[in-house]
């Protein structure tokens, strides 16, 4: 379907669901809107002006007097025209109208996103699965309070369960990965884990932490790039030093790393003689533990 331009798509799938047309008004044009400014100031002065003495105790009785004055309004001759409104719409509009949809129109909000190396797409800190053969490619989103669906060039790819907070993370549909998710050998958990070996071993448990945290690894890859980008500009010393604090305190996402280098957290951390203190203690599990 055609979209005017100056129709957002959400109006533009509303108009195409009941089947009618928008003109829109022109921008610095009023003229273009004054036919239906005069009308909505007529009935609000029509039904305003006979109710504004009147006091009401309950919306239903409020209601049911607004519907007394605009019977009244709709039936009332027009001096121009000799005929009432009620007239016109039984003569003119009635027979052009066409019957309503069987199925009510259900709004929904589209985005253009992007479909990242683990094959998922990011709405609202939740992420959806597409054919993985879309990695890196741009997909529109529509965006319902029940449902994700995921479109490329027009034809739909995916659809979601939409998932709120307390579901996991990421809805992933099985015919959606590739075969054991090695076709593409680019980004694997192996090169991750090799990056992170070559930095040091505490990026390399921070790496394998990531990867064994998500049920499939292939979730952790946009954490993983995430933590390597923030590692680029900084040297490999530090790097071990923020990775060894994460470790600690189990700050498994990106988010956390960029937090605890940004606020050096890893450097304020008072060191602790082995052996000394209850986390060293043989029976305390640690705070991974609890991931």
């Amino acid at each position: 379907m055609f979209y005017d331009p100056e129709i957002n798509r959400s109006y533009g799938r509303m108009t195409e669901h009941y089947g009618v047309g928008v003109l829109p008004a022109r921008p610095k044009k009023p003229k273009d809107k004054a036919s239906v400014e005069a009308g909505v100031r007529f009935a609000q002065g029509y039904i305003l002006g006979r109710l504004r003495n009147q006091t009401f105790f309950s919306l239903d009785e409020a209601n049911a007097a607004v519907a007394v004055a605009m019977t009244d309004m709709n039936t009332r001759p027009m001096r121009k025209l000799g005929v009432s409104r009620a007239d016109l719409l039984e003569s003119l509009d009635r027979p052009a109208l066409k019957r309503l949809p069987d199925a009510e129109y259900e709004y929904a909000e589209w985005k253009l996103v992007r479909v990242g190396i683990d094959y998922h797409v990011e709405i609202d800190k939740f992420y959806y699965s597409v054919p993985h053969a879309l990695m890196r490619q741009q997909v529109d989103a529509r965006i319902t309070t029940g449902t994700i669906e995921l479109f490329h060039k027009g034809k739909r790819v995916a659809a979601h369960q939409r998932r709120y907070g307390g579901a996991r993370r990421h809805g992933t549909l099985p015919e959606h990965m590739p075969p054991n998710h090695r076709n593409y050998s680019e980004w694997s958990p192996e090169r991750f884990q090799r990056w992170g070996a070559s930095i040091g071993p505490e990026t390399e448990g921070l790496v394998i932490a990531i990867l064994a945290r998500r049920p499939h690894p292939e979730h952790g890859f946009r954490t993983c790039a995430g933590i390597l980008q923030l590692y680029k500009s900084i040297e490999k010393g530090r790097a071990e030093s923020v990775s060894a604090y994460a470790l600690a305190v189990g700050a498994l996402n990106s988010n956390s790393v960029a937090s605890i280098l940004s606020s050096n957290l890893d450097l304020a951390a008072p060191a602790q003689e082995e052996g000394d203190g209850i986390d060293t203690h043989a029976n305390v599990r640690g705070p991974l533990y609890f991931q």
